[in-house]
């Protein structure tokens, strides 16, 4: 089953315990962020507030009890996207709850290397997202089989990952 619009919102929405991404990626074009993204490339300050429904459900669900977290995937140096997502994201999305990791595989083997991008939820459905290899969206696709390797997934990822504070403020400036 493909996923768009109030489909694909009602899955955060109902969530009992926790949202999750893995984001593997060094860049994903957002029709949405083109603006910001352009200002940021030309060295411009962002023309709106980081401030968005994103944040505002974060928030209302961390203060519920609920968890929302992702770890995305880097190798240094950081693309130019990597860089706008970080601080014009990353950080307002963090303060707001998003427990957000970084595992850098710079230096390293990737442990989660062929594993497609996706979303879970409470650990038991999985939302796969596909890309192009320039980071379009194709679509979003309802995994239909047992959720337990993505469960295994978001172990090793969370395992083998720092929370995004410690990583740029670490040495691995954004």
């Amino acid at each position: 089953m493909l996923l768009d619009g109030d489909e694909w919102r009602r899955r955060f929405a109902g969530i009992k315990r926790e949202a999750w991404r893995l984001e593997t990626l060094p860049q994903y074009l957002v029709p949405q962020e083109a603006a910001e993204f352009a200002a940021f490339r030309e060295g411009r300050p962002p023309t709106s507030s980081a401030s968005s429904s994103y944040m505002e459900r974060v928030s209302r669900q961390c203060a519920e009890g609920k968890s929302n977290g992702r770890v995305h995937i880097v190798t240094r140096p950081l693309s130019d996207y990597l860089r706008f997502e970080f601080g014009r994201y990353y950080g307002p999305h963090s303060e707001a709850g998003d427990e957000i990791r970084i595992l850098d595989v710079t230096d390293r083997p990737n442990p989660l290397d062929g594993v497609q991008d996706f979303w879970m939820f409470d650990q038991a459905e999985v939302v796969l997202m596909n890309y192009d290899a320039d980071g379009r969206q194709i679509s979003r696709e309802v995994f239909e089989g047992d959720a337990s390797a993505f469960v295994e997934y978001r172990r090793i990822a969370v395992a083998e990952s720092v929370p995004f504070k410690e990583y740029v403020h670490g040495g691995h400036r954004a």
